[in-house]
């Protein structure tokens, strides 16, 4: 597991700005159950977090690691097409690595999804 000695979310939010056209006002961590709602954003500038200084990428299959940046619904957006877990082994900084780059580009809104289970054995996966 690759580990950051120095965080730099600027650097990161930078790199992300040189590659697009419009600064994303609303941040949206998709959860599994919700990545093909990044296939509905217009005009996408997709990065992969691997191409991305300092980001930590998902081992989680399902996640496929990405930024789609573009419009959905009238609104520039920054999409996060999977994210990393605790339990990958990611410290508590590198969790909260994306939030912070979010910030540094200016958004000030938030939406995360998640695919949560129960006890009902008649669930199933959505």
């Amino acid at each position: 597991m690759k580990r950051y000695e120095t965080i730099d979310f600027e650097k990161t939010a930078d790199v992300i700005r040189k590659q697009i056209p419009n600064l994303p006002e609303i941040g949206i961590i998709l959860g599994s159950g919700l990545g093909n709602l990044a296939d509905k954003v217009e005009n996408p500038v997709i990065i992969n977090y691997a191409d991305l200084p300092g980001w930590p990428v998902s081992t989680v299959a399902g996640h496929k690691g990405r930024l789609v940046i573009g419009s959905l619904y009238g609104r520039q957006v920054l999409v996060q097409q999977g994210r990393v877990h605790f339990y990958e082994g990611y410290s508590p900084n590198e969790l909260t690595f994306a939030v912070r780059v979010m910030q540094c580009l200016g958004i000030r809104s938030l939406i995360v999804t998640n695919a949560a289970g129960g006890i009902n054995p008649k669930f199933r996966a959505g």
